[in-house]
């Protein structure tokens, strides 16, 4: 018995071993569990099954909204619609104190009382528009060069961004202009430094993108000017190796703005005398975006021909007595929008044909379609004459360029800008 009872204790595991295995079979079950909670993860979404996410047993760091780390998915930006916004949520980036405005732009000062024209953001259909992030945005451009070229609605925008820009630098001196030239409706160009960041945001003024020249003195006596279809303005070269190109054209490219300036297209170094606006249009917008693939490299530069920006002249036009002043808030019916305008369909149809990544449309058109509320009117810049025409075509600042800038961003981040 004695013998038996020994043997029986010989047998029994000691509290070691007891130990060991229950550890063994603590690690088993938890394997176990864990092996369950990725599989569920893998057939599931962390909407479903909110609690098999890891992040609630292992708290994960949120990334920062900004700067964008990823590029943002593609998005049609263009179509939306304008969302009133209150105090708590609000739209200016900058205001008019800002140094580096036209006077004429300059709405409030120059005596415009109403400011809710001010308050709308633009919300796209089906997607983000991300906050616009000016230390971001001089952050992926160090270094570089952001250039603008076209007429003075490219000015517009180009003043807008270098306020929404500037915002992120304290010491305003620190951005000037290189030739130290005043920014007002200078013709030629003008270059604004950044200079903390390295950084130059330039405006070429050429209404037309394309050489304008004097009549060859063999020509008819009609003909005044001559618009080279083929050929792209001198200051051309200037833009090549530039990080960031924005080019506009149209407002110039009118029968009736044609017709006053005694204008006639050339090709091939050949007056076409019958030649029309809308052919010589087409022909140079051709130009353009075949200079744009050819001239510029696609590992630096990214190209943007922005589209139309409308007007909004009621009860006549802009020299015939048309005003816009009595609008206080945008259209809300986009049924009673204005026609696209006819060029903007060819240079669509030119960026498509080329299928070039790099060479993009920056269409606002249509959101600004809406912004008969937008515009200067009848307060212009301090000394303009009384009865002068009002101004329905450009924008007040804050304002409508703003929102393209948002634009011009967003799409930069979505392809991955940043200068080399």
């Amino acid at each position: 018995m004695d013998q038996l009872r020994t043997q029986t204790i010989n047998q029994l595991p000691s509290g070691a071993a007891l130990i060991k295995r229950e550890l063994c079979y603590t690690i088993c079950f938890i394997f176990i569990l864990i092996s369950s909670i990725i599989a569920l993860n893998l057939g599931s979404s962390s909407r479903s099954l909110p609690l098999f996410r890891f992040d609630h047993f292992f708290p994960r760091k949120l990334p920062p909204p900004f700067p964008h780390t990823h590029p943002l998915r593609a998005c049609d930006y263009s179509y939306g619609k304008w969302v009133r916004v209150d105090k708590k949520n609000p739209v200016l980036l900058y205001d008019e104190d800002c140094p580096f405005l036209d006077p004429g732009f300059r709405c409030h000062r120059n005596g415009r009382k109403d400011i809710e024209f001010q308050k709308w953001r633009w919300q796209p259909h089906g997607c983000y528009l991300p906050r616009f992030n000016a230390s971001d945005f001089l952050e992926r451009s160090r270094n570089g060069r952001i250039v603008f070229a076209g007429d003075s609605m490219g000015r517009n925008q180009w003043e807008s961004l270098l306020c929404m820009l500037a915002q992120a630098v304290s010491n305003k001196s620190t951005i000037f202009e290189v030739n130290g030239s005043p920014i007002t409706k200078h013709k030629g160009f003008l270059s604004m430094k950044f200079q903390d960041y390295n950084l130059t945001v330039e405006y070429y003024r050429t209404p037309f993108l394309a050489v304008l020249g004097r009549r060859p003195i063999t020509t008819p006596p009609q003909v005044k000017l001559i618009v080279k279809v083929d050929q792209l303005h001198w200051r051309s070269k200037q833009w090549k190796g530039a990080n960031v190109i924005v080019l506009n054209t149209g407002h110039w490219w009118n029968k009736e703005k044609i017709a006053k300036m005694g204008c006639y297209f050339q090709e091939g170094g050949t007056i076409n005398m019958t030649m029309g606006v809308m052919e010589g249009f087409r022909r140079f917008i051709r130009t353009l975006v075949s200079w744009s693939t050819k001239n510029l490299n696609p590992e630096i530069s990214h190209v943007f021909i922005r589209n139309h920006s409308p007007v909004h002249y009621l009860n006549g036009t802009w020299d015939d007595g048309g005003v816009c002043d009595a609008a206080t808030e945008p259209e809300q019916d986009y049924k009673k929008l204005r026609p696209e305008s006819w060029n903007n369909q060819y240079i669509a149809n030119a960026i498509k044909e080329i299928n070039n990544s790099k060479v993009r449309l920056l269409n606002i058109t249509y959101l600004t379609g809406f912004r008969k509320d937008g515009h200067p009117s009848k307060h212009r810049e301090p000394g303009t004459p009384v009865g002068a025409p009002q101004d329905c075509s450009h924008w007040c600042l804050p304002g409508i360029p703003d929102t393209w800038n948002e634009i011009l961003y967003a799409q930069l981040l979505s392809m991955e800008f940043r200068t080399k």
